[in-house]
């Protein structure tokens, strides 16, 4: 990349680029670029009005990229704007209701944006709120019945979103579910480990795959959440304790889950066949990261992205990861 940079966002677009806003490299920044598989140059964007870093980025309307919220030098933000990739191009679109950064970001079944928890500033929350790309208003929906920070979410394959674990008062287990047919969450089965800075993943099967984090110590353990009975069951743990990974669903069910942190920055990459349960070690990326983004590109490889590397090193290298 032309910037080095953590807590950026990485959006593939529908013309397959993938772009990167914002992020932290000792200051929270507000430039942009575009990585081109086809020739394999990372392209310097239009800038973004506003500095953020853990932002959301979320492509809407199968097109345009919707940013939301994150931090700027320390102040919280409830801003919101557009990126056209046609126009390369940035438009102010509307303020969400609460300032928040470190939250999280689903698209629904019907092309809304539903933002919830995070951190204000002035404490975490459980408020959630959702934009509608068709008027560019953000209304309010129901409350999640915990505040947290730091936790994941993932689309069910019944239209419902799930929550779990993050932080408030310490690591969380508990877990949630958003209907948006009612705009109300209700608590559901909670995980055996709390944990925060953890990955969720929805399998092919329906089920949800939630692996590794933090909770006062790091996390090899994985659960399976089963949205026909409210529960989570263990399954095979990692090899490697990490928090702050990424986890891409492939093609084939499996979930590929790359780097971290856990105590040591991490290269190793692991494969979960959900058909055995089994996690297998695949190989390890140049250079170990946390806090970094992985897209799988249409050409079939993960596209990983940036990082920081302690001492205050910020990475704006990115590799390309042969999917298995």
């Amino acid at each position: 990349m032309n910037i080095a940079r953590k807590f950026h966002t990485a959006s593939r677009l529908i013309n397959g680029k993938v772009l990167v806003t914002g992020g932290y490299n000792g200051i929270s920044l507000n430039n942009t670029e575009l990585y081109d598989p086809s020739t394999g140059i990372w392209k310097t964007t239009a800038s973004m009005s506003t500095e953020r870093q853990e932002h959301t980025a979320s492509v809407v309307t199968n097109v345009n990229v919707l940013v939301a919220g994150g931090i700027k030098d320390g102040l919280f933000l409830n801003t919101a704007a557009l990126y056209n990739p046609s126009a390369d191009s940035w438009t102010v679109t509307g303020n969400m209701h609460r300032l928040r950064g470190a939250h999280t970001a689903t698209i629904l079944r019907d092309g809304k944006v539903l933002i919830n928890g995070g951190d204000s500033g002035d404490g975490f929350l459980n408020t959630a709120e959702l934009y509608d790309p068709s008027t560019e208003i953000w209304t309010t929906t129901g409350n999640m019945n915990y505040k947290r920070v730091d936790h994941a979410t993932s689309l069910l394959t019944n239209g419902k979103v799930l929550v779990a674990g993050g932080l408030y008062h310490g690591p969380l287990n508990s877990a949630e579910l958003y209907d948006p047919s009612i705009g109300i969450w209700t608590t559901t089965g909670s995980m055996s480990d709390t944990r925060q800075c953890s990955t969720l993943s929805t399998l092919i099967n329906g089920k949800v795959l939630v692996a590794g984090g933090f909770n006062g110590s790091y996390l090899k353990s994985a659960e399976l959440y089963d949205p026909s009975t409210g529960n989570w069951t263990t399954t095979g743990s990692m090899n490697f304790t990490r928090r702050c990974h990424t986890a891409s669903l492939l093609a084939d069910g499996k979930v590929l889950v790359t780097g971290g942190y856990n105590g040591v920055y991490i290269s190793n990459t692991e494969l979960y066949d959900p058909s055995t349960e089994i996690w297998t070690s695949i190989g390890n990326m140049n250079i170990a990261r946390e806090h970094h983004t992985a897209s799988i590109l249409t050409n079939g490889i993960l596209l990983i992205a940036g990082s920081e590397k302690g001492n205050d090193m910020y990475l704006n290298n990115a590799e390309l990861f042969p999917l298995p």
